[in-house]
């Protein structure tokens, strides 16, 4: 029997510099002007995509932190059929989705257009930086399977 490895390695103790890199995204995010609750909506939706389980863990915390409710975190899974999500929310929610899953057609016309019918260009430009974020730090802990605590 192969015995579980619980942490293959911790990128940012090899290289205190990228988590540095990283920070600073983190940060510049949450001065944007997109709200606290849907940056973190976009990083638990990101994270339940990809299965990464100390993200989602980390994620939900923050948000239960900074006010989300315990119910839009359990029904995030599935925004599409759930009455709690706003239709702003839902044009984020479609494009994580397609991002995240970028490889089956890119990010359709009509994702798109949505976005710019709730959102500035710039706050796009957050909405996109946000769900590549996501998905970055989802593939470091998948790959060094960083164990959520």
């Amino acid at each position: 029997m192969d015995k579980v490895i619980k942490h293959r390695l911790d990128v940012w103790e090899e290289e205190p510099l990228y988590w540095q890199l990283i920070a600073q995204i983190d940060k510049r995010l949450y001065q944007s002007t997109l709200t606290k609750s849907l940056i973190e909506i976009i990083k638990i939706r990101v994270s339940q995509i990809n299965k990464c389980a100390f993200c989602i863990d980390y994620h939900t915390e923050d948000a239960l932190r900074n006010g989300e409710s315990p119910r839009r975190i359990f029904a995030l899974s599935a925004w599409q059929e759930s009455p709690l999500f706003t239709n702003i929310e839902r044009s984020v929610l479609e494009v994580v989705e397609e991002m995240t899953l970028i490889f089956n057609h890119g990010v359709s016309d009509n994702a798109y257009e949505k976005l710019k019918s709730y959102f500035t260009k710039k706050e796009i430009a957050d909405i996109i930086i946000c769900i590549c974020h996501m998905n970055f730090l989802n593939r470091v802990g998948i790959s060094t399977k960083t164990e959520a605590v």
